[in-house]
């Protein structure tokens, strides 16, 4: 206990002055160690601030590089989407165009088909495969060509629609990621160190899977354009094609229905010629019908006229054969009255054999008349079907220049 009571021990001045000195060159080298600490952090602030402040000026710009770029791509996908509209709106004209024209093919088809069914119904020998027929078959054909060439046409109209609408969408598309990331860029380069809203984010300095890179970028906006100049470039060589066709097609069908049109002309002048002609023929028949007939009733009265003077010849060679004996004499009465039997007989056989021959030669009239007759209603029935069947239903066509 008495040892814990024990005084510290005493240190000798020249400690004390050591010590005090010690503690004074400790202190001076830590304020120097301070001092150098203090300076180094204010180089190295400044040093930090300049480059923060450099950095933050370089992303501004780089942001503000980006705006222009991404307005600038903007702007070409904003043209293309509207030149690209334009064309298939105006396309879609061209469509319509056909589709119009297409239907407008049906009328005359029918009308054709109908006439040369109609035509079948001519008799006869006038049931020929004439100029007529050939042209309307011919004109058929070429009906059903454009008909079928106006259906691809119209196929190829459809599918170059369709790529211009994916044309379209994917401009759309990008443009609409465009306007977002523009709006995105222009938050960004609002923002300040004294913006209210920002804020850390966790994990925000990453490269995600799904970033591209600026040369990814820039060729996909590229694509876009130039596959929407290439769809523009091919409906404006569609539309040119489809012009072509429409004029042409329309040229064709025209020319040939007028074709058509000339040659039922010709066939009809030339079947009222041949029924002119029959008629003539006809009233020939019919007049000499009537002089055979006359030439007939006078025959048959000669033939009546004769029966007197055979009678008179025979009562009189029957009273002379019975003369008494050498009265009963052939004498130069007897020899004429004999003759004159025989002659009459022969002429009356003459005037009958005659007779037959005219009553023969007046079937073959009637005949040659029921023929001609019959003959000029096969010509009436062909005047029929083509001028007031056919040529009255062919007025109704009319090609149009879609």
């Amino acid at each position: 206990m008495a040892r814990l009571l024990q005084a510290p021990p005493k240190f000798h001045p020249s400690e004390w002055h050591i010590a005090n000195k010690m503690q004074c060159a400790r202190t001076e080298s830590q304020k120097s160690r301070s001092e150098r600490m203090i300076a180094e952090s204010q180089r190295l602030l400044d040093e930090i601030e300049k480059t923060t402040q450099k950095t933050q000026s370089d992303v501004n710009k780089k942001i503000e590089r980006r705006q222009e770029d991404v307005k600038f791509w903007k702007q070409e996908l904003d043209n293309k989407l509207e030149q690209i509209v334009h064309e298939t709106e105006v396309l879609l004209t061209f469509k319509t165009r056909l589709e119009r024209s297409l239907e407008s093919c049906k009328e005359p088809l029918v009308i054709v088909q109908k006439c040369l069914l109609n035509r079948q119904r001519r008799a006869g020998i006038d049931l020929v495969h004439d100029e007529v027929e050939q042209e309307l078959v011919k004109e058929a054909e070429v009906i059903q060509g454009v008909i079928a060439l106006l259906g691809r046409t119209l196929e190829q109209t459809n599918e170059q629609i369709r790529l211009n609408r994916s044309a379209k969408y994917n401009l759309e598309m990008d443009l609409k990621d465009k306007f977002t990331a523009l709006m995105i860029d222009d938050y960004c380069a609002s923002l300040t160190n004294n913006t209210p809203d920002i804020r850390y984010a966790d994990n925000a300095v990453k490269i995600e899977g799904n970033f591209v890179s600026p040369e990814d970028w820039l060729d996909f906006s590229n694509i876009n354009v130039e596959k929407a100049d290439k769809q523009r470039n091919n409906s404006l060589a569609l539309r040119a094609l489809i012009d072509g066709i429409l004029s042409q097609t329309a040229n064709d069908m025209r020319k040939q229905c007028e074709m058509v049109n000339l040659a039922f002309t010709n066939r009809l002048k030339e079947v009222k010629d041949a029924k002119h002609k029959l008629e003539m023929l006809l009233a020939m028949v019919v007049d000499e019908t009537a002089s055979q007939e006359e030439n007939i009733a006078a025959l048959k009265k000669a033939i009546v006229d004769k029966e007197g003077p055979v009678k008179v010849a025979q009562t009189r060679l029957e009273a002379r054969n019975h003369r008494p004996n050498m009265e009963l004499c052939y004498d130069t009465v007897q020899y004429g009255l004999i003759s004159e039997v025989e002659e009459i007989t022969k002429s009356i056989q003459r005037l009958k054999d005659t007779l037959a021959e005219a009553e023969t030669e007046l079937k073959s009239l009637s005949r040659r008349q029921l023929s001609l007759e019959e003959e000029i209603q096969v010509k009436e029935n062909t005047l029929y079907i083509d001028e007031v069947l056919c040529m009255q239903m062919r007025e109704s066509v009319y090609i149009n220049n879609f």
